[in-house]
């Protein structure tokens, strides 16, 4: 794999701390896809945005008390390109984080869109039967494709589990959604008919979330986390295409993610739907973050450490 400079990736390491790519445990993956978009858009500047707010991270983590880039070995592939369509996009994106796998790496992905998640999925679904997904989001994303696109961000989570793509393995998928306020009536045949397998934590209850039930759907199984930015309360995160109020805050999000790495492996993760304004660093600073924050409760591991 081709990967760019280290004062290019994320982070912008100095040489001396750089990695190559086979010493690498996490491979950021910038897929700045923005082609369904049906309200606000600059979610293509996206992945790069994060990228340039990383540096201004504080590596040292409070809550693990330690440098995890040091652990996590981070490395960053050049931007993944758009295709004619949406699903040839999807498909040359399996095939990177596919390649990601089989070389033992930790694919994280930034954003772009939502759709980009029914891409990404494929070969977690392929190689994890026991397969979970843990879903931060204002919206259900469980259409049946919307404006005439079956790979709409709308439809992202729908596409996960119930797309031919997943090869069978998405029907057995367990979806874990926290923070929806948006759900159109359209979804809730679905949703109704996949109750089993579809648990839904939504916004307007959050007051009474026990976030141990939250994670107990994923106890013992691989899961892969993927993190739509408008998940969060449109007070703290304005800087997407569809921010609504009622949401998450970060020490909710936090304590949901922190708790679900102490019973599953988080194999794989993406932060999406950032759409950058200028001027407002902070929701790029704070995206970054995030994603630091998933690699590093995802692969942190030390005999001291008080999980």
């Amino acid at each position: 794999m081709d990967i760019l400079p280290s004062r290019q990736g994320f982070l912008k390491l100095p040489p001396e701390d750089a990695v190559g790519y086979e010493d690498a445990r996490a491979v950021i993956v910038p897929f700045g896809l923005e082609a369904s978009v049906s309200y606000g858009g600059g979610t293509s500047r996206g992945p790069q945005a994060m990228i340039d707010a990383s540096p201004e991270l504080e590596l040292f983590d409070e809550t693990l008390w330690c440098e995890p880039y040091r652990y996590l070995n981070l490395v960053t592939l050049p931007p993944l390109k758009r295709l004619e369509t949406i699903a040839q996009t999807l498909d040359a994106a399996e095939a990177v984080i596919e390649q990601l796998l089989v070389d033992g790496k930790f694919p994280m992905t930034f954003g772009g869109e939502h759709s980009i998640t029914a891409g990404t999925i494929r070969p977690f679904a392929r190689r994890y039967p026991d397969l979970a997904i843990l879903h931060f989001d204002a919206h259900a994303d469980l259409r049946d494709g919307y404006m005439g696109e079956h790979y709409s961000h709308a439809a992202a989570l729908r596409r996960c589990i119930d797309d031919d793509k997943v090869q069978g393995r998405g029907e057995h998928l367990t979806l874990v959604s926290c923070g929806i306020r948006n759900i159109s009536a359209s979804e809730i045949p679905f949703y109704e008919a996949n109750k089993h397998r579809i648990h839904i934590y939504w916004g307007k209850d959050m007051a009474s979330w026990n976030v141990r039930e939250i994670v107990e759907h994923l106890r013992g199984r691989h899961v892969y986390l993927t993190f739509d930015v408008d998940g969060l309360d449109a007070s703290l995160m304005s800087a997407t295409g569809t921010p609504e109020p009622g949401g998450l805050f970060w020490a909710d999000a936090m304590a949901i993610i922190r708790a679900a790495s102490e019973v599953c492996t988080i194999v794989g993760a993406d932060v999406n739907e950032l759409a950058p304004i200028d001027g407002f660093h902070c929701y790029d600073f704070l995206a970054a973050k995030l994603a630091y924050k998933i690699m590093s409760y995802a692969l942190y591991s030390s005999p001291t450490h008080d999980a």
